[in-house]
Order: structure tokens, then sequence, then C-alpha cells
């Protein structure tokens, strides 16, 4: 069975292993080419990053692609392999509302790739204040939920700012109940902000409703707590359970849009 199996895949590997040569040769040539780029926007004092830009490139590979691959995966492939480019120039920072692994975060490396520089803040307030005063050159922060509605903070702040929004990313959220062992023998209270409270009551109410609930400044603060007391439990994200060392419990708690400015 092996012996066949691997027969049968030798051949296609070895396809695939010539195929990649060729991919890291075009996208190191694709790579040198950017650096050539940045140096005539550097000339002209232009902006690294264009979304606009990034976007019409993202869609004409849509548009040209055949399949198999999904316009989704074709568009998640071309923003790293441009944010990885841009990063050849200049690395780019973007503030976000923090801890590590909020949401904001989340929507922070979908928008400019993995190869942007995040600076977490503990407020939609400092966000702006980071931005305008040039500690980052962008800002990410929550504007709407398709649950809650706007998120009120951010509407007033953008009204009172100089700073313009350059983009929008619908972000699709799925809460997780989260505690140290995946279980709720011994918690007492689950700790969240204050909508993702809101957005979670009626699964809490029915499947939890022993738990005492905090609203805390963040998801990813709770979850922070939840890593180092085991009384509590945590409604946040995957990337929050994976950067604290916490397990999904006893199911996922609610699904909703959120669209990060």
């Amino acid at each position: 069975m092996d012996d066949e199996l691997n027969t049968r895949l030798k051949p296609l590997r070895e396809r695939i292993d010539a195929l990649d040569a060729q991919l890291i040769a075009l996208l190191n040539q694709r790579a040198a080419v950017a650096l050539e780029v940045g140096e005539v926007k550097k000339h002209f004092n232009a902006p690294v990053f264009r979304p606009e830009r990034e976007q019409q490139v993202i869609a004409r590979l849509q548009d040209m692609s055949e399949g198999p691959l999904a316009s989704e995966h074709i568009s998640a492939i071309w923003r790293e392999i441009m944010a990885a480019s841009r990063a050849l120039e200049k690395t780019i920072k973007a503030a976000y509302l923090g801890p590590v692994g909020t949401y904001s975060e989340q929507a922070m490396h979908e928008y400019f790739g993995q190869s942007i520089e995040g600076l977490p803040c503990p407020s939609i307030d400092e966000v702006f204040r980071s931005v305008e005063a040039g500690a980052a050159e962008f800002g990410v922060v929550p504007v709407e939920n398709s649950t809650e509605g706007a998120v009120s903070r951010t509407l007033d702040l953008l009204l009172q700012t100089q700073l313009t929004i350059g983009g929008e990313l619908a972000l699709p959220i799925h809460h997780n109940l989260l505690t140290l062992n995946g279980g709720l023998t011994g918690v007492t209270r689950v700790c969240a902000h204050a909508q993702a409270l809101a957005q979670c009551q009626r699964w809490l109410s029915t499947n939890a409703p022993h738990l005492e609930r905090q609203a805390v400044s963040s998801n990813a603060e709770a979850a922070r707590m939840a890593a180092e007391d085991p009384t509590v439990a945590a409604i946040a994200g995957d990337r929050a359970a994976t950067h604290y060392g916490l397990q999904v419990g006893d199911g996922r708690a609610v699904s909703y849009k959120q669209l990060p400015a």
C-alpha cells in the first residue's frame, strides 16, 4: 500500500517541486522590480502603500484566473506577496486596538498582510493619537458590527480628527468561549468587551447562566486574564486563544460581522 502510494505520488511531487522552483525565481524577480518601483516612489515622495493599486492588481488576477484557485485564495496569496514587497521598501507600522489577539489585530493583518508592524494600543483614542503623532502610518479601529451597530467612540473621533479613512474590511467574527482547559469546572465569571457580552448574552443565558459577566477593555484582555486565572472564562477569537494558550470551551458563542476601518 505505502509503496504503491509513494510510486504514484513521486512524479506529482517532482512536478510540484519544479513548479515551486519556477515560482520562487519569479517571485524574486517580482520583488526586484518592486524595489525599483520603490526607488521611483522615493524620488517623487509617493506613498509606499497604495491600497487602491493593490486592489486593482488582485482584481485583475482574479479575472485572469481559470481555477482551481478561488478568488479569495488569490486575494490572500497576493496580499502577502505585495506585503512582503512593501516591507523591502519600508517597514510600515499600523496602530490597532490591542492588546495582541484582538479582532482589530486580525483585521490589520488581513488588510495589510503579515509583513506589517503592529502597534497595539489600549484604547481607540490611543490609536488615533498614535497616527496623529506619527508613531504609526495607519490606524485600525472597529467601526460597526452587524448585531450591536456602530462603534460610537470611533465615529466621534472620526469627526474630530484630520485623519481620513483609507479603506475598510468586512471581517467575519467568530467568538469562542475560552478557558485554560476548555471546560467550565471551577470557572465563576466570564470576561469580554461589553459589546461581545451583549452579542453573546442569549448563548450565555442558555449555556452558562451561573457565570458572573464582567466587561473589560477588550476581548484580548479577557483572554489574558483567563490565561492567568483558572476561574475566568473569556469570549475571544482564535487568534487570542492561540496567543494566550487557551482552549475552546463548550462551543462557539456567536458569529457576526464587524467592519474595521
